[in-house]
């Protein structure tokens, strides 16, 4: 065991350079998925990917689209952007691996809010900055780290099969993820799935994160006045809509803090707590201050709702005059705990919002996003073999952790392939920011990621099927 440990420290290694190099060119590539954005960068990195998975040897290489129907704008069907499959058969007893992750990006937002250009891959101490360098073009890389490394050191008859899936609209919500696993059920189908896309405890301590919260978000509209007037003469008994609107708001939190919304619960977080210093320090939160809810930082993270007002609509302070604006709209974004149906979350919330109109104000609600949560069994032996393979590659003892934010398709892999094991990896680290503007990717935790998935799949090798969930 020790011998092969060594032999494949070594074979990893040999790859780091390549590997850097090649994640910088996929960074090069502005593959925003957001509709408003050129398209043809997403193909051109999904092209790039298939390329690269080519050239680490995987025998059967395609880039695909889906079609789904009425989820497109105004309920029309919409066609995905491209992803690629590629495909490994598994040797005879051996299990399948599906190695999920995505090569689209958020938009960069503004160019001076960047230390460096966003789509030209910066070092700077340690971390290598761009949009993507951690979300998720890092992980597209671990993978083909991985099968550049142990395809060469398996023969026919050894190691696992895999089968990569690397899409191409998971930042706007994977809206054809589901025609996808439709079209492609079999080709897809796994007892183990590792998705790369989420984050390490933090640098220097390995992650599997064990719980995700779901999401639910909707834009609300409160109505005062059919048009505007003038704000002096008729101030006073009529409240404006912007006014309205912030009151209305308000009362999704109690004095604590807490998300006051009747029917949201909680679920049970995984052992290992956030302190409160740590947690402000990554967040960038201000001195002044004061954290928002009860419990522990991991609970309010991790196993309790919240609630964010993420967007607003109303007459922008520099084109302002002396009027009362008669609408003010708002997008919301909750995030809901494991085991939170998200349509009964929406329901309590619209419910709530209708409820607390200010002033007898029209209110209007218009759903938006469902995402569920997610639990993983960590019980499958898959589990255990990621746990020891990433305690190898960083020198410490990997730990569980949850997650505030949301995978949802997650969700989805689960409720179709029930019998798989479910690894939730990642490369990221709290000061990552991916996102935001100076995203970035901590290099030597990402060569250390790398070669932990390197040890996983090659631990997997001789599990058999029985590496997935009882």
């Amino acid at each position: 065991m020790a011998g092969r440990l060594a032999t494949l420290r070594a074979a990893s290694a040999a790859q780091d350079a390549a590997t850097r190099a090649d994640l910088e060119a996929l960074v090069r590539l502005p593959s925003v998925s957001a509709r408003a954005f050129d398209a043809t960068h997403v193909h051109a990195s999904a092209a790039a990917v298939a390329e690269l998975l080519r050239g680490a040897g995987v025998p059967q290489v395609d880039v695909v689209t889906a079609r789904a129907a009425g989820v497109g704008p105004d309920g029309a069907d919409l066609e995905s952007h491209p992803a690629v499959i590629a495909h490994r058969p598994a040797p005879a007893g051996a299990p399948t691996v599906l190695l999920y992750a995505h090569h689209d990006v958020q938009p960069p937002g503004r160019d001076e809010d960047w230390s460096s250009p966003p789509f030209e891959p910066t070092e700077r101490d340690g971390r290598l900055f761009g949009r993507g360098a951690a979300d998720d073009k890092a992980g597209v890389m671990a993978h083909v780290h991985a099968l550049r490394t142990l395809l060469p050191t398996w023969g026919p008859d050894e190691g696992v099969g895999v089968t990569v899936f690397v899409e191409g609209e998971e930042e706007i919500g994977s809206p054809t993820f589901a025609a996808f696993l439709d079209e492609h059920r079999e080709a897809l189908a796994a007892d183990v799935i590792v998705v790369a896309d989420s984050g390490n405890w933090r640098v220097g301590v390995p992650a599997l994160t064990t719980t995700l919260r779901g999401l639910v978000d909707c834009d609300v509209t409160v109505d005062v006045l059919s048009h505007a007037v003038h704000s002096g003469v008729n101030g006073g008994p009529v409240l404006d809509a912007l006014t309205c609107l912030a009151r209305l708001l308000a009362t999704l939190h109690d004095a604590d803090g807490d998300v006051a919304v009747d029917g949201l619960h909680t679920s049970q977080a995984p052992v290992v707590d956030l302190d409160e210093a740590t947690f402000r320090a990554d967040a960038g939160v201000l001195p002044e201050v004061r954290l928002a809810g009860t419990g522990t930082v991991a609970d309010r993270l991790w196993t309790k709702p919240a609630i964010s007002v993420i967007g607003l609509d109303a007459t922008p302070v520099d084109r302002a005059s002396n009027t009362l604006v008669p609408s003010a709209r708002a997008k919301i974004s909750m995030r809901i705990a494991p085991g939170q149906d998200p349509s009964a979350a929406m329901t309590a919330l619209r419910r709530h919002l209708l409820a607390n109109a200010p002033f007898g104000a029209r209110v209007r609600v218009d759903d938006g996003e469902l995402g569920q949560a997610f639990s993983a069994d960590t019980s499958a032996p898959a589990h255990a073999v990621a746990r020891e393979a990433f305690t190898a590659a960083f020198g410490v003892p990997a730990v569980e952790m949850g997650m505030g934010g949301s995978i949802p398709f997650i969700a989805e892999l689960s409720a179709v392939y029930p019998r798989a094991a479910i690894l939730v990896t990642g490369v990221e680290d709290p000061d990552s920011r991916a996102h935001g503007a100076d995203e970035s990717l901590h290099l030597e935790d990402f060569t250390r990621v790398c070669l932990g998935e390197v040890l996983l799949l090659d631990g997997l090798a001789g599990r058999g099927t029985a590496a997935g969930r009882a």
